[in-house]
């Protein structure tokens, strides 16, 4: 779940961060802002949802061991495309929201690769609080955001994080198979929502006469 690219587009800066970084002291920091605002990152962090939620449904009978390692895999990787997101963002409470996120995700993916035979209960209970307290600080910045494109995609995103992380944490699963399916179809929303924000992304950026660094102006 990743939360939109605060403010409209904006201009490129004058010089390219892809050459001669080394010149430029926060070249590092403008390229990773460059790549948080691009349209592809959101479509990345979006298949990195849909795909681990694609395979726990398309292998429903897979081991407790199985799912968790799927599952702090996708928590790691959502973890590293919101760190990268955060330097999209100008305003230091937006960022500090966002690194929050990125850090919540990376700690509950380390949790379940540490201990990948534990308890169903653990798992739900790992995934369930991620979901909902990044539902709900997704939620808080997609309202107090000044010039946020799209807001209404990124509070129906919110939404569903929240509703998804209430879910896990509310119903009682006595099976892996149980938890898997209902890991799998929130993932999968959770992954299509992403995909809409991004394509919805794509459509400001051509709006605003800008391309993506990775795009070909003609496409």
């Amino acid at each position: 779940m990743t939360t939109q690219r605060g403010p409209a587009p904006h201009t490129a800066p004058d010089y390219d961060p892809y050459g001669g970084a080394s010149e430029h002291p926060a070249a590092g920091a403008d390229v990773l802002e460059r790549l948080g605002r691009s349209w592809t990152w959101i479509l990345g962090s979006a298949i990195a949802t849909l795909v681990p939620g694609i395979l726990v449904l398309v292998w429903p009978d897979e081991t407790l061991h199985v799912l968790a390692v799927l599952v702090g895999l996708y928590l790691l990787v959502a973890g590293a495309f919101r760190f990268v997101s955060v330097f999209a963002w100008h305003a230091p409470g937006e960022r500090l929201i966002g690194l929050i996120m990125a850090v919540l995700y990376v700690l509950a993916g380390v949790l379940c690769l540490r201990n990948p035979l534990q308890t169903i209960a653990a798992l739900s209970l790992v995934v369930g609080v991620v979901w909902l307290v990044t539902g709900i600080l997704t939620l808080y910045t997609a309202i107090t955001a000044e010039d946020l494109p799209h807001r209404a995609f990124v509070l129906g995103t919110a939404v569903i994080g929240i509703v998804a992380g209430i879910v896990v944490l509310a119903l009682p699963t006595e099976s892996a198979r149980a938890l898997t399916r209902l890991l799998g179809l929130w993932l999968v929303l959770l992954g299509l929502f992403e995909l809409v924000l991004a394509l919805a992304w794509r459509a400001a950026l051509r709006r605003s006469g800008i391309t993506d660094r990775h795009e070909p102006a003609d496409v």
